[in-house]
């Protein structure tokens, strides 16, 4: 009995030094730098435009050090080059989630000492280019999705959990990337153009007549 007396004065005073011990948040690493380096994706349109999103398309649970409807609008302003000389292109999110879960929290004396409990952290995307005609017809589109999902343990620091945030928005953007290249490239195949060069119409030749009476030049 007396050695557990000891171990119950012994908890407030180990909780305490927990709490004193807390250190600054580290600064992060710097955020996505975007996605100019990657290959232009050039659609033989007039032009491109960025749609709204779809109805209840966002959910982002704070805190959140990159939102993923921020970086998937991003993706599609730098990467989709119109150069074409008709009809247009309209990009649209139809998914951007960013979702944090509770995991239970484990039992016995270490639950104690765990500090917050784990969480499961899931980035879903999707989108859709949708190839349209003068009068809003659409005539092509095509659709791109991907889920990321990644486990923060029991107890680990703001600095740590922030970081699980902004890493599993970045690889879900990865493969977003990847995933959105390889589908306008299959299915968008006819209004994709490897060249820089707008498609537009050679120019019509001027004709040269000499007006009547005019005195004919040497």
């Amino acid at each position: 009995m007396p050695k557990r007396r000891h171990l119950l004065k012994a908890l407030p005073l180990l909780a305490a030094a927990c709490a004193t011990s807390e250190q600054p948040l580290p600064p992060l690493r710097p955020l996505v730098t975007g996605y100019s380096h990657l290959t232009p994706l050039r659609l033989n349109v007039l032009e491109i435009r960025i749609g709204e999103p779809v109805p209840g398309a966002i959910q982002v649970i704070e805190p959140a050090p990159v939102r993923p409807d921020v970086e998937l609008r991003r993706m599609a302003e730098q990467r989709l080059v119109p150069i074409g000389t008709e009809g247009r292109a309209r990009f649209v999110i139809t998914n951007a989630r960013f979702v944090r879960q509770s995991l239970p929290q484990q039992g016995g004396l270490s639950g104690m000492f765990a500090g917050e409990p784990g969480e499961r952290l899931t980035c879903e995307l999707a989108c859709r280019v949708e190839i349209l005609t003068g009068d809003d017809t659409r005539v092509a589109f095509v659709e791109a999705q991907v889920q990321r999902l990644q486990t923060v343990a029991d107890g680990a620091s703001p600095a740590t959990r922030r970081q699980a945030a902004e890493d599993v928005v970045r690889q879900a953007m990865q493969e977003m990337n990847v995933e959105f290249e390889y589908q306008l490239r299959r299915t968008l195949r006819a209004w994709l153009a490897e060249g820089s060069t707008p498609t537009a119409p050679a120019p019509v030749p001027v004709e040269r007549e000499d007006l009547p009476g005019a005195t004919p030049r040497t």
